[in-house]
């Protein structure tokens, strides 16, 4: 089946989906991991069509990878399964684990559909269970102090095959499938003709980025995203406490304001300030989560922050301005300093939900659609997640 953006499916049953997976607990590659097993027969509609990713099990520069039959529906890995990862990653979806609700169906998710009388013939072909995926969680390692780990994450490489950015291909797919606007696809493209013309070293770099800031702002578009920090590279970049909680409201500085916080490589204490961050500058959010620790795609390994970083809810990675991998349906959490935000003082909550509601606005009138509940990861990237520096 070849499915699009906006349709209902549901989950089919445990026993439906073992039957499909080999004695890995996988299919064509993708793992289906212990977390999903809570949404056997829900009812969701297709969020993002899957056919490309982006791989950060690599050195940088990272590039977007191809899939085959999978989709994304608004479900995030809880990381229930893995030692509480608060990565809380888009969940791949293959076809197979999925079936088209025909029109008229009801939508509405009820108790998990019963599991159909399983004979004989079919029993003798399910080649794995619960129990065996649930011990494939962690991959077999000399140090037992660390263990690695597998998840849809890691196995990105196994799961999919290389895809060359300018194979022209995956933007008609983008387009096809209700990923991306139309006007979403041209303006991208727009954009990474100016900035390549802007850093190909013939003396208009300068010009066209001051041209950008004059320009893009009028048309209720940022700043130059791409933008260097003000702190020599080498020297300690600052470090503000707020304690942050799931719940409360913080607004974003500004872009000038946070390139004063990062080194000239775009670093504070490790971690990278990206430009997909550039347009929630100057927003008002509710904070989702404190982020202590993630899986590491590349280690396999559980990564323990020095200090925690922040998750917004609403606040995901759209892949406008990431170098060959754009339009990537990933929508990772980014994750935010505590420097760059500041805590929304009660005389401002009025406001603040008004500004809050106004990112509903701003995501209507750039057609981004983003789930209600996130660049280099060879260090910890706002919308990258590998490891820390020193702090």
């Amino acid at each position: 089946m070849k499915l699009r953006v906006g349709q209902w499916v549901q989950v089919r049953s445990k026993n439906e989906i073992l039957r499909t997976l080999d004695g890995n607990g996988q299919l064509e590659g993708m793992p289906f991991m212990p977390e999903m097993f809570a949404f056997v027969g829900q009812k969701f509609q297709v969020f993002k069509v899957a056919h490309k990713t982006c791989d950060y099990s690599t050195p940088h520069p990272f590039h977007t990878r191809r899939l085959r039959r999978t989709v994304h529906l608004q479900t995030r890995c809880d990381g229930e399964a893995h030692d509480g990862c608060q990565a809380s990653c888009l969940i791949y979806w293959k076809e197979d684990w999925l079936k088209v609700l025909e029109d008229g169906a009801d939508k509405k998710n009820s108790e998990p559909a019963h599991e159909r009388v399983i004979d004989t013939a079919d029993k003798q072909r399910t080649m794995c269970t619960e129990h065996d995926i649930r011990n494939r969680v962690k991959v077999p390692h000399e140090d037992a102090e660390t263990p690695k780990y597998m998840c849809q994450m890691t196995q990105i490489p196994f799961a999919t095959t290389p895809l060359a950015w300018w194979d022209p291909r995956q933007y008609i797919e983008d387009y096809r499938s209700g990923n991306v606007s139309l006007w979403r696809i041209v303006s991208g493209l727009i954009y990474w003709t100016y900035y390549s013309i802007s850093q190909a070293g013939i003396g208009v770099g300068r010009p066209m980025r001051w041209l950008y800031d004059r320009i893009s702002p009028t048309l209720g578009g940022t700043l130059f995203p791409r933008k260097p920090g003000t702190i020599p590279e080498g020297q300690p970049t600052p470090l503000v406490t707020l304690n942050l909680q799931p719940g409360e409201l913080v607004r974003v500085k500004s872009h000038e304001e946070i390139l004063q916080t990062v080194d000239t490589s775009n670093r504070n204490r490790g971690m990278h300030w990206d430009a997909e961050l550039v347009p929630y500058c100057g927003k008002t959010y509710k904070v989702l989560n404190r982020v202590t620790k993630i899986i590491g795609e590349r280690t396999q390994k559980m990564q323990n922050m020095k200090s925690p970083c922040i998750v917004l809810e609403s606040v995901v990675c759209q892949a406008r301005y990431s170098s060959c991998r754009l339009f990537c349906p990933k929508e990772m959490y980014p994750y935010w300093r505590e420097i760059w935000l500041e805590r929304v003082k009660r005389d401002d909550r009025n406001a603040s939900v008004l500004d809050a509601s106004s990112s509903v606005n701003f995501r209507k009138a750039h057609k981004v659609e983003w789930p209600l509940s996130v660049s280099d990861r060879s260090s910890l990237n706002a919308t990258d997640r590998s490891h820390e520096e020193e702090d």
